[in-house]
């Protein structure tokens, strides 16, 4: 099965297709109603590990966010985490309810499951979509953020007997949101301080210590009664951004964690649902992604981004790419072990209503950011993915980089980069052929490069590379390098 669901994303990366729906098609075909007859029907099981996969989820998705990117639109993706769940939640129970019929718990149920976005098919889709850093960082931060509270209201609502009081539910997601960021952080810059001033005897433990970091940060929150989900989240992007030792072998390590993560827990949610009872509520979901889709998605948008008054193509792309995927599916079994009359219709409805609307949303995302006119094509393309190796015993950095197609450090001369002092290209691989530069070498697009440079200058190397790669060899010059070196 796993090197089925390997295989499987060649497929998706071609088709456009978020993975999830390929995992969970394995689920389903070796489920009880496909050609394995494995029967499945563990809803607490399921509810554990899919909790536990979204832990290496949420933390390989904080690993690569770059804080840079997100900074500035945190207030806003911290606005949609908040009151664009609130306002979603409200809107998408009340559709539910009135337009399908369900019991008012059983809607606001609903409502709350599917006002979270997924962080996993965020994360992917996104990053195979060229769009502007800011678009990009107010989902990707919402992704990470909304779990928590939507974690929490879905708990409160599911419990048997009465629910809270709104402003005693909104008191506690307040109190445990705190909690979840103070533990995140907190252990984010603990673990980072301790990986950069301790010495491990072996490059291989720096990515288990990271990642058992990040679950630490969970866990030190869960037991605190706070949000997990957001402390390992935050305890990740801290330790994302903090240039730790062997950092190109830690994100290898994350990844392959994110995507085992997310193969097993599509499979067990598709093993855990039962095809021959997913008709009767068919159309049901359908009605209910209509009103999260063109009004919950878009409204909660709308308010929440309305005091950053940004442009409406830019709100339009947000509220088409609030994908749903493992996460509402997972937050469905919520009711189902609590005992909750009705639960298996509310877990049928939102895995209809996830299949059926990332089969829509997942594909067209490219389309639509095309005729908003938000396909940032350049900037993607003249980015440079720049990896870098520590050189620990000569106190120095590796950089390597391959240079994009559309890269306006094509045609610049080696000397013509005007890199700081202690900084130097060193190879130069074209063709399949290296060579060391002269100082006239002059750089081509498909050039791979390896730049040394000491501890001091890395970052200001780093940033001088990306700004020729945008610019040209004028930038600086033109005030558009303001941290290079002259």
């Amino acid at each position: 099965m796993l090197l089925v669901a390997v295989a499987a994303v060649r497929l998706s990366s071609r088709s456009g297709l978020p993975s999830l729906l390929i995992y969970l098609g394995i689920g389903i075909a070796i489920g009880q109603d496909g050609i394995g007859n494995v029967v499945f029907d563990n809803a607490e099981l399921t509810q554990v590990i899919g909790y536990a996969a979204l832990v290496v989820i949420l933390a390989e998705g904080g690993l690569g966010t770059k804080w840079k990117e997100i900074k500035p639109a945190l207030p806003a993706a911290i606005a949609l985490s908040l009151v664009g769940v609130a306002v979603s939640v409200s809107v998408t129970a009340a559709g539910a309810y009135y337009l399908v019929g369900l019991e008012w718990r059983q809607a606001l149920l609903v409502g709350a499951v599917v006002s979270s976005t997924d962080a996993a098919a965020v994360f992917s889709v996104l990053r195979k979509v060229p769009l502007p850093a800011r678009v990009t960082g107010v989902l990707e931060a919402e992704s990470g953020f909304n779990d928590a509270p939507v974690v929490i209201l879905v708990a409160a609502v599911a419990t048997v007997g009465p629910v809270d009081e709104w402003y005693v539910l909104i008191g506690k997601i307040a109190l445990e949101l705190a909690i979840g960021v103070a533990i995140g952080l907190a252990v984010g810059f603990l673990g980072a301080y301790g990986l950069r001033h301790v010495a491990l005897p072996a490059s291989g433990l720096y990515p288990i210590a990271v990642m058992a970091i990040a679950v630490t940060a969970y866990a030190a929150g869960a037991m605190a009664h706070g949000s997990g989900f957001i402390a390992v989240y935050l305890a990740a992007m801290v330790l994302g951004n903090a240039k730790l030792p062997h950092w190109p072998a830690t994100r290898g390590f994350a990844d392959g964690l994110g995507w085992i993560a997310q193969i097993g827990m599509f499979v067990l949610l598709g093993l855990l649902v039962t095809p021959h009872e997913l008709a009767q509520d068919f159309w049901p979901a359908v009605v209910i992604g209509l009103v999260l889709t063109m009004v919950a998605r878009p409204l909660s948008v709308f308010v929440s981004l309305l005091p950053f008054r940004l442009p409406w193509q830019e709100q339009t792309l947000m509220s088409w790419a609030g994908l749903r995927g493992a996460v509402p599916i997972i937050l469905a079994t919520i009711p189902m072990v609590s005992g909750i009359e009705g639960s298996d219709r509310v877990f049928n409805i939102v895995f209809v209503l996830v299949v059926v609307y990332t089969l829509v949303q997942g594909p067209t995302l490219p389309w639509v950011a095309r005729k908003l006119n938000l396909r940032d094509t350049d900037e993607a393309a003249a980015d440079l993915g720049i990896e870098s190796a520590p050189l620990e015993k000569l106190r120095g950095h590796l950089l390597s980089f391959a240079i994009p197609r559309a890269s306006r450090m094509h045609g610049v001369e080696v000397s013509e980069l005007r890199l700081p002092p202690g900084a130097s290209v060193t190879l130069v691989v074209r063709d399949g052929k290296s060579f060391v530069p002269a100082p006239s070498t002059v750089l081509r697009r498909g050039d791979e490069l390896l730049v040394v440079a000491t501890d001091p200058v890395r970052d200001a190397a780093e940033a001088r590379l990306r700004a020729v790669a945008r610019g040209g060899k004028l930038a600086g010059w033109l005030g558009s390098d303001s941290e290079s070196s002259h």
